[in-house]
């Protein structure tokens, strides 16, 4: 089997909402990177693959080790891994470099998928409105924060992350679970102030929590790939098309 294809996966937000619901999620993503290891050229994990992550100096939180193995072989094997941080794992820094040699980004991407132009990206912050996450994130970025943040015990530094994790999920838990039209989708009108400025055939992002493949305009569309803990999909490039695909439950 040729090994030609390009996937695109976000939001597993793994460590939510409990460890056993987590782990089966984990395992589900596991299962499913076996199932491509035999066709994947490239994988993209377009952010928060994580609900939370922050690496300290000599340290990184417990847990995930099923994921983080199947990445380690597929990338053993030849393929190459980029990872995008989201707003729940920014904290990410050199480890997955260091540890599996993968490419991180921390903005939007531009990709050539054959004639197509691609332009990738988790998606948070981008676009009108959402300006108290856009100070937070500003915030969250700053150097003297981060350096603060890591002289908090990890039992402390994690715990007071997860809380406020779960906060803002259960705030917006209702707002995800609905299509808010073209004018309240902030990265659909993201995608339409980028097209009047530069063209792309399609922009594919994660961050929504609502799986979505939409036309821009008249030559582009837009993809989103919803949230592993709703309904898992990926964006698939095999050399001749671009598609979203439902993530199968793999034995």
């Amino acid at each position: 089997m040729a090994r030609d294809k390009i996937y695109f996966i976000s939001d597993l937000h793994l460590g939510v909402p409990d460890a056993a619901t987590s782990r089966r999620r984990e395992e589900r993503a596991a299962r499913w990177l076996d199932s491509i290891k035999a066709d994947a050229a490239v994988l993209y994990i377009v952010g928060d693959l994580f609900d939370f992550w922050y690496e300290y100096r000599s340290a990184v939180p417990k847990g995930f080790v099923r994921i983080q193995g199947k990445l380690a072989e597929l990338a053993d094997s030849g393929v190459a891994l980029h990872i995008f941080t989201g707003n729940h794992d920014m904290w990410m820094f050199r480890y997955f470099e260091e540890e599996l040699g993968a490419t991180m980004h921390r903005g939007n991407l531009p990709l050539t998928l054959g004639a197509l132009k691609v332009l990738v990206g988790h998606g948070d912050g981008l676009g009108p409105g959402d300006h108290g996450y856009k100070f937070i994130k500003r915030v969250f970025a700053n150097p003297v924060c981060i350096w603060l943040f890591g002289w908090l015990h990890p039992d402390i530094g994690i715990g007071l992350a997860r809380f406020w994790s779960g906060r803002s999920r259960e705030a917006n838990m209702a707002a995800d679970e609905v299509f808010q039209g073209t004018e309240g989708e902030w990265l659909y009108r993201y995608c339409v102030e980028v097209l009047a400025k530069e063209h792309y055939d399609a922009f594919i992002f994660g961050h929504r929590h609502l799986v979505l493949d939409m036309p821009v305009g008249d030559r582009s569309r837009y993809i989103n790939m919803g949230a592993w803990f709703r309904d898992p999909h990926c964006a698939v490039w095999d050399g001749a098309e671009l598609r979203l695909e439902k993530i199968p439950e793999v034995s």
